[in-house]
């Protein structure tokens, strides 16, 4: 599948939507160049898992967890892990994170760990194709 979006809040809307069809135990891996619209759509999927409040991307630390009525909600930015990412990966205890059931986790950067996923992992991918129009492609 394949969406167009043609402004941030259209992005935004995306995510809520992408939100409102996922239940726990979810791992969603977002690829994209910087500024095609992961972040921004990551702050509209967590208001659409009912999230209030702000989201920022988690670059300099790695992850954040969001707490949800039914569970729990990480934010992972892979951006800065370059040398012994499995090893990195191991040590914030990603793993564990995404096999509980009750998690949904949200990867950016996450070809960067492509073959340690799990097997029901969505991808989407973000491209730029305009100042503020975005294609997603869902996988």
């Amino acid at each position: 599948m394949e969406v167009i979006t043609q402004s941030a809040e259209e992005t935004k809307d995306f995510g809520r939507k992408t939100a409102a069809n996922l239940n726990g135990g979810q791992t969603l891996a977002l690829t994209g160049d910087l500024g095609s619209g992961k972040t921004t759509f990551v702050q509209g999927f967590a208001e659409g898992l009912g999230h209030i409040g702000r989201i920022i991307s988690p670059t300099f630390i790695l992850m954040r967890k969001y707490d949800l009525p039914d569970g729990d909600f990480y934010h992972v930015d892979l951006y800065r892990f370059e040398d012994n990412v499995e090893k990195e990966v191991e040590n914030i205890g990603l793993r564990d994170i995404w096999g509980n059931k009750d998690n949904i986790v949200v990867i950016e950067w996450a070809e960067k760990i492509k073959n340690l996923l799990p097997e029901n992992t969505k991808w989407l991918k973000f491209e730029m194709v305009g100042e503020n129009e975005r294609k997603i492609t869902v996988e």
